[in-house]
């Protein structure tokens, strides 16, 4: 496949990001295998004892596990929309992003379900939920929408990639084992860059970005109905829907940022992820949080306004500082103040603090997944009378946070492995003197 001058030019540059690791991306590697080995043990643990080793009870049946899932679910959108939408309105400053937001999109979206699996107790029955299937469950809903929105992602990435495989296959300047060039040959399905070819993969780039974004939305969608559709205060809200799919936007934006600056960082690459690329990352992240913003008050006054006592419970736990108050504030501030004030402002318009914004609210994000899984399944709508105090309040295990920190491991570790494998700029995008 013949290249370009700014394509040789860029190949020459991320030629070491490919071609092996380094010493520190191995002493990385180490490092993240030790949380990701932690969790195999916890996971060992919980399979042979059961679910008394976590904090879950007939009450709180539900932890950190799901508040994981909603969240590697909702950042799987920076990829599915961001990158999608940009595609269609052909947005020329998106092609050295573009990548790193298809692999947050399919990296999450094999983390996320994970957690669900480590909510069921009896796994020798999961085939079951394929064979006696209820179309009338929204978790069924759930399991076929996530099915294809990952297949969608999985398509839409490898067809991004298919000019850069032909480049890898090809390149002399590359060093590379003879296994990989012939794992790239069969990758690349002989492209050869010619026009048919290119129309084709265009082709099927836009029909899949015009079915992608829908379905992105339709999966969390759903998901925020495993929650509105059950009769428990602070789920029970016909908002949940919108609220879901703005929250997984906002929050899968904020970790894009993250990414591409860290890549910035480690691969040196100021050339070719501008400052520009954060100022209007940011631009997006600010208008997200005060649509997000927007949500949460809404959501919040209603039930205060309201005072049924049901829902009166959770918000009163919400407030009280003695309870979960200090998330409740550090998950508005950090999660819809910052960002706006830190972007809104043109001299504080820098990527590394919009990162460290961004850096806020996730974390925040993460939260406010906790506040809403949490305080409501602590306040059951029947009396309790003579119950012991664990089986009404929730507190993580070792184990869940081992599992935990094990699958944020295994997301930075296939990020990882993916940036060897791959270029995490797009190579063949470069078809003009400009980079972006």
């Amino acid at each position: 496949m013949k290249l370009n001058d700014k394509q040789t030019e860029a190949l020459k540059a991320f030629a070491p990001q490919i071609e092996s690791f380094t010493k520190p991306a191995l002493i990385w590697v180490y490092a993240l295998l030790i949380p990701m080995a932690i969790a195999a043990y916890a996971l060992y643990v919980q399979v042979a004892e059961g679910h008394i080793v976590t904090g879950m009870r007939d009450n709180v049946v539900w932890g950190l596990y799901i508040a994981n899932f909603i969240f590697f679910i909702g950042i799987s959108y920076a990829g599915a929309v961001i990158s999608g939408i940009l595609h269609l309105l052909n947005v020329e400053w998106r092609k050295p992003i573009i990548r790193v937001a298809e692999l947050i999109t399919v990296i999450a979206t094999i983390i996320g379900p994970i957690y669900i699996l480590l909510c069921v107790g009896r796994l020798d029955r999961l085939h079951h939920l394929f064979i006696f299937a209820r179309l009338q469950s929204p978790i069924t809903w759930d399991v076929l929408a996530i099915t294809t929105y990952l297949v969608g992602g999985v398509l839409f990435l490898y067809l991004a990639a298919i000019k850069d495989f032909a480049i890898y296959r090809d390149a002399t300047e590359l060093k590379l084992q003879n296994w990989r060039r012939k794992l790239y040959k069969v990758l690349a399905l002989n492209y050869q860059d010619t026009p048919e070819q290119k129309k084709s993969i265009a082709t099927s780039m836009n029909l899949l970005s015009i079915m992608i974004i829908p379905l992105a939305i339709i999966v969390h969608s759903v998901l925020s109905w495993i929650f509105g559709m059950t009769m428990r205060p602070g789920w029970h809200s016909t908002i949940f829907g919108p609220y879901f799919v703005l929250a997984a936007i906002y929050s899968g934006t904020g970790v894009l940022i993250i990414a591409m600056w860290i890549f910035r960082k480690v691969y040196r690459l100021k050339d070719y992820l501008l400052d520009k690329h954060f100022i209007y990352l940011g631009y997006i992240m600010m208008v997200l949080a005060a649509g997000y913003g927007y949500f949460t008050f809404s959501e919040y006054l209603t039930d205060w306004y309201s005072s049924e006592k049901w829902n009166s419970e959770v918000i009163d736990k919400l407030f009280d500082l003695n309870q979960y108050g200090w998330y409740f504030i550090f998950a508005n501030f950090a999660g819809v103040v910052l960002p706006i004030f830190i972007v809104a402002i043109p001299k504080l318009r820098t990527p590394n603090l919009i990162t460290i914004a961004a850096s806020f609210m996730v974390l925040a994000m993460w939260v406010k997944r906790y506040l809403i899984v949490v305080p409501t399944l602590e306040s059951p709508l029947f009396p309790m009378q003579d119950t012991r105090i664990e089986f009404v309040q929730y507190s993580p295990t070792w184990v869940e946070w081992a599992l935990t920190a094990g699958g944020i491991a295994t997301f930075l570790l296939l990020f990882t492995l993916a940036s060897k494998f791959m270029t995490i700029i797009p190579i063949s995008e470069f078809e003009s003197e400009k980079h972006a």
